[in-house]
């Protein structure tokens, strides 16, 4: 299975967490280097971290749900 090259689908809702850990990382990025966001650099770490687990998760759950395997008929249920 090529990991890279599995195509899955996602809603406008879907990527939101998504958007916010990037937007997150980009903020962590800033805050080492500007004292600006210093006082926010833990807010910005906390919201980094859950949006990486957030994303991760609906992203192995669609994984998950794309790969299922039909007990009956033991085949895949890709669609």
């Amino acid at each position: 299975m090529n990991f890279f090259k599995i195509k899955t689908s996602w809603s406008n809702a879907e990527f939101i967490p998504f958007k916010l850990c990037i937007g997150s990382a980009y903020l962590i990025i800033g805050a080492y280097f500007h004292n600006f966001f210093q006082s926010y650099y833990v807010l910005i770490l906390v919201l980094f971290g859950i949006t990486v687990i957030w994303t991760m998760a609906a992203w192995i759950k669609k994984m998950k749900d794309h790969y299922r395997v039909n007990p009956v008929t033991k085949e895949n249920d890709s669609r």
